[in-house]
């Protein structure tokens, strides 16, 4: 059903033509004696009404913001499964070609023979070649012999219920067992760690990274191999082998969960459904100078003018990060932050962009304590995938124009609260230079008695000639006269920060920070 109209203005002729249809619509497959639920602002899909009147509320109220950005289930809407789309491709097209075209290997099938797998790029078509054989030979094989259905798919549909509802794994186990007891010609793994291995090659995976026990460094690439922290000293390991047991395995001390961006980035393209919405921003919005889609912003169209070739590709992805800290033990008196860091893709429609299977999880970062602005530390990983796909770009096949592509991406911002914006952007947020708008001229007084700072100034980002610049009671007792402060660029940023050096790490002693006199 076409929603672009609820977004449009509410007097001209367009809004009113889908306005109609939608009725039309809805009393056709969701209509009770000639009514449905108005979806206005007021109503809120609670109460049954007439066309007429459902006409009337929407023309003049709009409809709720909630339901115009959701999915519209109480009017018909046919909602989208990915798992039917899944099985009615399995069963409607051939295996092979299938498959070709989820990893995008029509034009590299006859180089496999003479491509060095470890030569080939880190994203590239050709190191999918292993597994595109090994999955057409699973998603070939029968749950059991004459069903006609996909062993695969049917694990996939089991790992999706389990994760839908909190299964534990020895539920999953006891399950298993029981349908392998009941149903011996079902050919299923006998545990859950082995329905993972299984479907490993989906791509629902994650990378394990040992950290710092003091968040100092993460033991990545050139650390990769490191026993202890070179800059605490900290053991990489809470327990190790020794002489006397050395088959005890080793245990590190924090680990860091990094789920990398760049495969599921293309998997948006493998469906064509999804596909066809990741170039909605630019080929199916409308643009009337109204702000209701971050396309319409002007951050958008400076990210065009900075780099034309990005803007002249749709198909490139635009993305938000999000992080905010967590106690995985819910109300428990257990005193724990974790912080996961989620990416949100931007070229969907409003509707999509920020609907939970499109935020993808990037990083874990492990507590029990928060990060604070050592951060850094643990977003490096995510960093240096970002600079791969701004730089250089991954090739990615899309389904909907059949044809491969070099993906790009770029992070257009973040989403905090204050708390985790000043340890994100590494302005402090708090004491006397708290406003990162205002910077180093930021008003602040200490008030006494409540032994807080308090912030005035602000009245300087309002019109020159509004009142509320000579009124002098209500504020602090003078009238504002200083213009507007301006923006700072990003060179201008990167040349504050310049000087500034960081050393990471909680395990910084206080002795070593103010030794005492001998």
């Amino acid at each position: 059903m076409d929603k672009e109209w609820v977004f449009l203005h509410r007097r001209s002729d367009e809004y009113l033509l889908g306005l109609r249809a939608f009725i039309s619509h809805a009393v056709a497959v969701a209509g009770i004696d000639g009514n449905i639920k108005c979806p206005c602002k007021v109503c809120g899909n609670r109460h049954q009404r007439s066309v007429t009147d459902v006409e009337d509320h929407l023309h003049i109220s709009g409809m709720d913001d909630i339901y115009a950005n959701g999915i519209w289930d109480k009017h018909g809407e046919t909602i989208p499964n990915v798992t039917d789309e899944i099985h009615h491709m399995f069963q409607n097209e051939d295996m092979s070609s299938l498959l070709a075209d989820a990893f995008g290997m029509h034009d590299y099938m006859a180089e496999l023979d003479v491509v060095d797998e470890q030569s080939s790029p880190p994203y590239g078509p050709t190191p999918y070649a292993a597994k595109f054989f090994k999955m057409v030979e699973e998603a070939q094989t029968e749950l059991y012999p004459g069903c006609g259905k996909s062993k695969l798919l049917f694990l996939v549909r089991l790992y999706q219920v389990k994760t839908m509802f909190g299964m534990s794994d020895s539920c999953l186990n006891a399950m298993l067992t029981l349908i392998k007891q009941w149903f011996p010609n079902v050919d299923l793994p006998e545990s859950f760690y082995k329905v993972k291995k299984f479907i490993t090659d989906l791509g629902l995976t994650y990378e394990k990274i040992d950290a710092c026990p003091n968040d100092c460094m993460l033991y990545y690439k050139e650390h990769a191999n490191d026993t202890s922290c070179h800059v605490c000293g900290s053991s990489r390991y809470k327990r190790v082998a020794d002489s006397e047991n050395p088959s005890r395995s080793r245990v590190p001390q924090k680990v860091l969960r990094y789920f990398p961006l760049g495969p599921r980035l293309q998997r948006l393209y493998l469906s064509r459904y999804t596909a066809e919405s990741m170039i909605w921003h630019a080929e199916h919005r409308p643009k009337d100078d109204v702000l209701r889609h971050p396309a319409d912003s002007k951050a958008w169209e400076q990210l065009d003018s900075i780099d034309p070739t990005f803007g002249s590709e749709a198909r490139n992805v635009r993305l938000g990060l999000a992080s905010d800290g967590f106690n995985p033990f819910g109300t428990m008196s257990q005193s724990h932050s974790t912080w996961p860091v989620v990416m949100s893709v931007y070229n969907l429609p409003p509707w999509l962009c920020m609907k939970k299977p499109y935020l993808m999880l990037s990083l874990l970062i492990p507590g029990p304590t928060s990060p604070g602005n050592n951060i850094d530390v643990y977003l490096r990983p995510l960093v240096d995938e970002l600079k791969i796909l701004w730089e250089e770009g991954i090739p990615t096949y899309d389904a909907f124009k059949k044809e491969e592509f070099n993906m790009r991406a770029a992070v257009m911002w973040t989403i905090n609260d204050f708390p985790a914006y000043a340890m994100l952007s590494g302005w402090s947020t708090k004491g006397y230079k708290a406003c990162p708008h205002c910077g180093h001229s930021t008003k602040s007084y200490w008030l006494p008695n409540s032994q807080k700072c308090c912030y005035l100034g602000h009245r300087r980002w309002i019109p020159i000639l509004h009142r509320f610049q000579r009124w002098t009671v209500a504020f602090d007792g003078h009238q504002e006269h200083q213009l507007p402060l301006i923006t700072m660029t990003g060179a201008q940023c990167l040349q504050e920060l310049s000087s500034l050096r960081f050393k990471f790490g909680k395990n910084i002693k206080q002795s070593e920070k103010n030794p005492k006199r001998k």
